[in-house]
């Protein structure tokens, strides 16, 4: 599907990160972008920037999700495209031992549940509802083609490290639906894949020290450097573009496999 002046676009997570890198690779070719974010500051700006609009959006809740959409189709008509970047993560051992007293506590649940529903289950939701909207399109080639949906997971979903028990399965359930849900739309020519990144340079990392940088440089086989947002907006292009690209889950890592600390 040719992304251009004709094609409406939404991204969550759209304020910073790879959320944004993809907003500005959709707006660059043209297309009309809704940025889903719960930072209003920046997504404000950027959706300014960019000529398109921001709708305040907390992905767990089904009735904020809706009026996202709605005002994103209000002011661009029904998107075509859907880019999954929302996203949380937390770090806990599933059981770990206390250093002053020796008590022994576990992985609080209610943290558990929050990562999966920001991750999985908001996910999910934005590609329910999207969906739902792009099946009432025209086709825009002889093939039936609607729309095409990217979602992000993380290397964690194969290869995740100490304390990453939620974060790794929240990840690991959006590679496993990417399929499933590829299949449930195939009648209604809407495509859906997934990338997953490895360590990338977003604003998860500024604040670390410098030595701490290096050591993630070093960690990579090839090349030796974090993940610029660019990259990922590069491979999300594709995935949105090249019409034969379907239910596929491919990593954006530099050949980095996570040891487990």
């Amino acid at each position: 599907m040719q992304v251009d002046t004709t094609i409406s676009a939404v991204v969550t997570g759209g304020a910073s990160g790879l959320g944004e890198a993809t907003a500005r690779a959709l707006a660059a070719k043209g297309a009309k972008v809704a940025i889903f974010d719960m930072n209003a500051e920046k997504g404000e700006a950027v959706a300014k920037e960019l000529g398109g609009v921001f709708c305040e959006v907390n992905v767990t809740s089904e009735e904020s999700v809706d009026a996202g959409f709605a005002k994103a189709r209000a002011a661009h008509g029904q998107e075509r495209v859907l880019v999954n970047c929302a996203g949380i993560g937390n770090a806990a051992k599933t059981v770990s031992r206390s250093k002053e007293d020796g008590s022994i506590r576990h992985f609080p649940l209610d943290a558990f549940n929050l990562v999966i529903q920001v991750n999985l289950v908001g996910t999910f939701r934005c590609i329910a509802k999207s969906a739902a909207g792009m099946v009432t399109l025209d086709p825009v080639d002889e093939y039936g083609e609607r729309g095409a949906i990217v979602n992000t997971a993380s290397v964690a979903a194969e290869d995740g490290q100490i304390g990453q028990a939620a974060y790794s399965a929240s990840k690991g359930g959006v590679v496993g639906m990417t399929l499933p849900i590829a299949r449930d739309l195939m009648n209604e020519g809407i495509r859906v894949n997934t990338i997953l990144p490895g360590i990338f340079h977003t604003p998860l990392l500024f604040g670390l020290p410098e030595k701490a940088i290096e050591a993630l440089n070093a960690s990579v086989p090839f090349p030796k450097r974090l993940g610029q947002p660019s990259e990922y907006a590069q491979l999300a292009m594709t995935m949105i573009e090249c019409g034969y690209f379907n239910g596929e889950d491919v990593r954006l890592d530099g050949a980095i496999r996570m040891a487990p600390r």
